[in-house]
């Protein structure tokens, strides 16, 4: 048994595991933001109503990037953690193994140990959610990358300009990693209501575009259709670089079957790779993939 931890900026949710896809909730808790001392307090008190045995491990998925080879934690939205070796501070504080990683990394984890890469070598878990993020699991194993970087399709100057769709031209806009012309800025939900307020000048929640592109919407479906040029180029260059036989697709925009079917059938002519099957499909872990995630990580490393 281990105790599996998934954490935000407001909510700390806790479990206890005996595999991977074996549960039993204990619960959740506000994330002390500010008070490391509240937020070991928190993780120490969830450890000791699951009853996990003494020495058993905690696994933890949280918000932010871990560098794998200091542990080192840069967190924007729990100030308390940014900046410190997180797994080496609580091992100290709870006498117990503690291995944490990123959340988009566990979301890619779960996927492929319970979720719709179970059974693949080679999986890329893409999310669209508020932004683009990613990660990889080969063999089982997740691959973070140097400095915990792996996986970061979302940042790059690679969305193009020139294109087979109306507007035809498009400027870079400026993303908030400090580049221009990321997927990013693009991709998301965000990035889906900026491109459709510069098409037609109206605000419209990222929901309400996909809702009205379902609902046969003409200016819905011009910037559904510029969305899913300007994704499928790079993520079809991540699968040539990478070779995933499969990409679970989450995040929010990852819960419309359709728009991830529409990208799938604009990916697969732009690789290499032929295939006759979905490629791109959407997620099958949504509310406790940080959990499911964070579960594998730690029986991963007890095996």
């Amino acid at each position: 048994m281990i105790t599996c931890f998934d954490i935000g900026g407001s909510t700390i949710k806790g479990a206890t595991a005996t595999a991977a896809d074996r549960l039993t909730m204990l619960g959740r808790v506000p994330t002390p933001r500010d008070d490391f001392e509240g937020f070991a307090a928190a993780i120490s008190g969830i450890v000791a109503a699951g009853g996990a045995p003494e020495g058993t491990p905690i696994a933890i998925s949280v918000t932010g990037v871990v560098d794998p080879a200091g542990g080192r934690v840069t967190c924007a939205n729990i100030p308390c953690i940014d900046g410190r070796n997180l797994a080496g501070e609580l091992e100290t504080r709870l006498g117990r193994p503690v291995l944490v990683a990123n959340d988009a990394d566990c979301f890619v984890l779960a996927e492929a140990t319970a979720g719709a890469g179970r059974g693949h070598r080679v999986v890329f878990g893409a999310i669209l959610g508020t932004g683009v993020g990613g990660g990889i699991v080969v063999d089982g194993r997740l691959h973070p990358g140097a400095a915990g970087l792996g996986g970061e399709w979302g940042h790059g100057t690679i969305v193009a300009t020139k294109l087979s769709v109306p507007p035809f031209d498009l400027p870079h806009f400026p993303c908030g990693c400090g580049l221009a012309g990321c997927v990013d800025t693009v991709g998301g939900a965000r990035g889906l209501e900026r491109l459709h307020r510069h098409l037609h000048g109206a605000e419209l929640a990222s929901t309400g575009i996909v809702s009205a592109w379902l609902s046969g919407n003409a200016q819905a479906a011009q910037t559904i259709d510029l969305f899913v040029e300007l994704v499928a180029q790079p993520l079809a260059l991540v699968v040539n670089i990478v070779g995933p036989d499969i990409i679970p697709v989450g995040g929010g925009l990852g819960n419309n079957p359709e728009l991830i079917a529409r990208l799938d059938a604009a990916v697969r002519p732009r690789i290499l790779r032929r295939l006759d099957r979905p490629l791109v499909v959407p997620a099958e872990l949504t509310a406790d993939a940080g959990l499911v995630g964070a579960a594998a990580l730690g029986m991963g490393a007890m095996a």
